[in-house]
């Protein structure tokens, strides 16, 4: 038996130590916000932050996530720059078939709590290695800059 701290409270939960953490948030435990993308760690679509730092969960083991702090995209909203991400992906519409955005936006949202006003390089070194399928990279930019109060309006408009 294995306890987790996942977005503030505690699981306890029956898994084999080397099961990814993917498999234990969405089997597990119910919490299906989490996707699962490519199953080798390229894609994103399973990133969730470790301590505030974005994982792929994916190839992460259970084990190695013991006694950290797990938040998902369940969870997001609850800090300041989750909610702003969040708020943002809405307002500039970013969703096309909306699967790899809990990735997008969990990868965003940590990205900005260490580079609060990205260049654009940033954002792409940043965001590097989040796939969408659907191509929505301009708008997934322009959200990370309204998300960081740095968004010019006519961005938005185009």
């Amino acid at each position: 038996m294995l306890t987790l701290k996942i977005n503030g409270k505690s699981h306890k939960v029956d898994a084999e130590p080397d099961m990814p953490l993917l498999w234990v948030l969405r089997d597990l435990l119910g919490m299906n916000g989490t996707k699962f993308g490519c199953g080798v760690a390229l894609c994103g679509a399973c990133t969730v932050h470790l301590d505030g730092n974005p994982r792929r969960s994916c190839v992460l083991p259970v084990s190695a996530a013991v006694g950290h702090s797990i938040t998902t995209i369940e969870a997001i909203s609850t800090t300041a720059i989750g909610k702003k991400v969040q708020q943002a992906w809405l307002d500039c519409e970013v969703v096309q078939c909306g699967y790899c955005q809990p990735g997008q936006i969990m990868s965003a949202a940590a990205f900005l709590a260490k580079i609060p006003a990205p260049t654009e390089k940033d954002i792409d070194e940043g965001m590097s290695g989040n796939i969408c399928r659907c191509g929505t990279y301009p708008r997934i930019r322009i959200a990370i800059k309204e998300a960081a109060g740095t968004a010019i309006a006519t961005e938005k408009e185009g």
